[in-house]
Parts: structure tokens; sequence; C-alpha cells
């Protein structure tokens, strides 16, 4: 199944978080990188005080469950040392299942297309460079949403290419 996954960072070096944060998904069992954005960086949501953050938006096709998916992203997190303190706080890695093809999902563990997007221009652009074209599992079209969400001083790394 094709999957789309958020990388953020804002504790140490995100760059570098986040291209090993992406070797590791890449080496799941029954995984492939398809594609992955550049980096960005962009403040903290609700003018939270703490560091920007590196984001960056891959594609990949597994044959993991969504939940199996979804606790190996956790377990990625805890290696690149993610501790979970308050919601929204600072992170060295934030690995998050956005999408997954042809599925809809509400459960107490995950959501897909993850319940926030509209409002997270640090995904939607990140997943429109590399899919403009791209509808999620509940029938919205990536170009529209960015084209409607407000502008959060997104900008892109130079030469920030994960793949």
């Amino acid at each position: 199944m094709r999957c789309v996954i958020a990388l953020g960072s804002n504790i140490g070096e995100g760059p570098e978080q986040l291209r090993a944060a992406f070797a590791d998904i890449s080496a799941l069992p029954g995984t492939q990188a398809m594609a992955c954005s550049s980096l960005y960086t962009s403040p903290p949501m609700a003018a939270m005080q703490q560091s920007d953050y590196t984001n960056a938006v891959a594609l990949i096709d597994t044959t993991l469950s969504p939940i199996e998916l979804l606790d190996r992203l956790q377990a990625i997190e805890l290696e690149h040392g993610r501790e979970r303190h308050e919601r929204w706080g600072p992170r060295t890695l934030d690995l998050d299942i956005i999408d997954i093809e042809g599925t809809t999902l509400n459960s107490e563990r995950l959501t897909t297309p993850h319940y926030g997007l509209a409002e997270r221009a640090f995904v939607l652009l990140p997943l429109f460079e590399i899919a403009p074209n791209h509808q999620l599992s509940d029938g919205r079209q990536i170009a529209t949403l960015l084209a409607q969400c407000p502008s959060q001083d997104l900008y892109q790394m130079a030469d920030s290419r994960l793949l």
C-alpha cells in the first residue's frame, strides 16, 4: 500500500535526524521508498516557544498493516531519542502517517487521512512537491488543500533532497 509519512524535528540537527529517519523507514521490512521531498523549515504550531522545525514528506510502498507501520515508526522515533512529555512539545523526531492509499481509519491510535492535515502547510507543501496530483483516501486533493491553507512562514532549505 502507498503511504504518506511526514517527518519533523526541532531538537538537535534536524536535517541529519530526518536523513537518518528516512533511511530507517526505507529499511523497514516489506517497505520501499518511492519519493521524498526537500527539507523545509517552519515555526512551531500555535506560536509555541520552541525552536523552528525541519520538515519533509516521504511516499513509501509497504506491505505492513497500518498499525504495524505505526508501531515501527514509533520505534524509530524512540531510537532517535523521542520523549513524549507534552502535546506538540519539542521533539528530536516526529513521524506521522498522513494518508494510506485507499484506506480511511479513525481509531484511538491512528486516524487517516491525518486529522489536522488541512492546517499544516509544512506537510501540504512538501507533499505537493513530490505528488502534486495526490488525492487523499477521503477524496480531497492536495492542491486544493494547499491553496486553502494559511501561509505559515515555510521555507525550502537549499540543496536538501533526502532521496
